[in-house]
């Protein structure tokens, strides 16, 4: 049982959670501004403030929380990966999971977030090779802990979901349980009624005969004349009862009265079924208590209706055997094909709801379930000089709620999929559309050669980068040095199919030097 968190104690843990996540999360821009040469003070100092503007309306706006660290991170570097905002990125991404009901406004944020990247990086950087790297990290780093925060807070809603649908089916599986037992002890009245009426029917004729006597005094004749009107008074005030608990479509009796075990199983061998009776002489029904009789009958009855109803065709086996102060009867439906499905119980489940309460009452048991062979078995308990009621099986009352439950599960399984697949989906994507940028690049880097003939030595950056290609190459021929201290070169195709480039080398506004780069073998 989860202990209770007293409403003081939960306000002090939610006051507390601000600074300490705040706290956390500064650790790592400290690291950054400490530990990694080069890293820019400005965009790494601003982290502080930032973050804590982030940790205040994270619950909120969980989307601006995440949009907050990923400025600064892009002006440290295109790529998005930085050491001072990562960890905040991951930590807000799955936060934004977690508290967005819904996966749109996210959705559109990470795609806005790749679409302003792409220009970004094609003008600042004048390659398109970062936007991926941007992308890997975006996807790694943002989208796969928000799915996962997703993934917690739908696992939390299907629980509470489930747990909810729960409390409902049991309500309702109490209330139809409730029904059948009631209309169950009706049928048991209306039994004791065709049999006390025809003992009170029996008393009331003997009475008359009495009451003929010849050899009678008047005193005698008269108190049998009274034995024979209570007697018939008695049976017409226990069928006015009957009548009363009786419900509209519950009609009369259809079955014989007394009908033993031996004649119920012939007529289910008339009606085509199968059935082989195992009933030794010393389990007959002779001398039971008459609840014990009408509950063994039912048990039978029952248990032969569902294997017409739900397993035609199939085998029935129906074994009584009885010990010293018991009466065990099983009835097991054996599958009709060797593959085929277990036989269900009934439908609702209500027959067995009611079948329990006739043996409870019995002071019996009642045991239902799937046998090994993949048939069906019921199974009961009956004492031969009578019992007390047992407590009632509940089996049947949560087997709706167990359904509902399995569904739910198969939901929140179906969801796990869901988020391990998007993650490898978009990786799959960002990898087709390298590939596809791999081969259309080299004719978008190449620079004309009449073009670089006109480059001189001193020409301004403005003038030089009027005539260059949009995209530029990312990253040298192999061999080549790196650039002098103090410039910045950049590279160009000499043609697209030639892995030799044009450097272009820069010392601040002014076109420092320009050459062919020879792509050179390495050692």
């Amino acid at each position: 049982m989860t202990p209770r968190i007293s409403p003081d104690r939960r306000q002090l843990r939610a006051a507390l959670a601000g600074p300490v996540l705040w706290l956390a999360l500064c650790g790592a821009p400290v690291l950054a501004l400490e530990a990694v040469p080069g890293s820019p003070v400005g965009a790494t100092a601003a982290a502080f403030p930032l973050l804590a503007v982030a940790v205040l309306v994270r619950g909120r706006w969980p989307l601006v929380a995440l949009a907050l660290p990923v400025a600064p991170s892009l002006a440290i570097t295109l790529d998005l990966f930085t050491v001072a905002y990562s960890p905040a990125l991951a930590v807000f991404g799955y936060l934004a999971g977690v508290r967005l009901p819904r996966a749109r406004p996210a959705l559109w944020c990470f795609a806005g977030l790749a679409a302003g990247a792409l220009p970004l990086t094609a003008v600042v950087g004048r390659t398109v090779w970062p936007w991926f790297s941007f992308l890997l990290t975006l996807l790694i780093n943002v989208v796969l802990p928000w799915l996962l925060g997703r993934y917690r807070r739908q696992y939390a809603e299907l629980v509470r979901t489930g747990w909810q649908l729960a409390a409902r089916m049991e309500r309702e599986a109490r209330a139809v349980a409730e029904r059948t037992r009631l209309r169950e002890r009706t049928r048991i009245a209306g039994d004791m009624h065709d049999s006390l009426g025809h003992d009170l029917a029996l008393i009331a004729l003997r009475a008359g005969a009495l009451e003929l006597a010849p050899e009678l005094s008047a005193e005698h004749r008269a108190a049998a004349g009274e034995l024979r009107a209570a007697a018939g008074s008695a049976t017409e005030r226990l069928a006015e009862i009957i009548g009363v608990l009786r419900t509209d479509d519950e009609g009369a009796p259809r079955l014989p009265a007394g009908e033993s075990i031996p004649r119920l199983v012939e007529r289910a061998r008339a009606s085509g079924m199968t059935v082989t009776l195992e009933q030794p002489d010393d389990a007959a029904g002779d001398g039971l208590p008459a609840m014990t009789g009408h509950a063994l009958h039912r048990v039978v009855q029952e248990s032969l209706t569902n294997a017409a109803k739900h397993a035609p065709g199939a085998a029935v086996r129906v074994r009584i055997t009885r010990e010293a102060e018991e009466l065990a009867v099983t009835v097991t439906t054996h599958p009709a094909r060797p593959a085929g499905p277990a036989p269900a119980p009934v439908s609702g489940g209500s027959g067995l709801v009611g079948l329990d309460e006739r043996v409870r009452l019995a002071g019996g048991a009642l045991r239902a379930g799937p046998a090994p062979d993949g048939g069906f078995t019921v199974s009961a308990r009956l004492p031969t000089s009578g019992g007390t009621p047992a407590t009632p099986l509940r089996g049947t009352e949560t087997s709706a709620t167990g359904r509902e439950l399995a569904h739910a599960r198969q939901q929140v399984r179906r969801r796990l999929r869901q988020t391990l697949a998007v993650p490898f989906a978009l990786l799959a994507a960002l990898v087709v559309l390298m590939g596809l940028c791999h081969l259309l690049t080299p004719s978008w880097t190449v620079l004309e050669r009449q073009s670089y003939d006109r480059l001189r030595p001193g020409d301004a950056r403005s003038r030089v980068e009027s005539v260059l290609p949009f995209l530029a190459l990312d990253a040298p021929p192999d061999g080549t040095p790196p650039p002098p201290p103090g410039r910045s070169c950049v590279y160009y195709g000499v043609s697209p199919d030639s892995a030799d480039a044009y450097e272009l080398c820069f010392a601040g506004d002014r076109l420092a030097t320009k050459r062919v780069a020879r792509e050179r073998p390495r050692r």
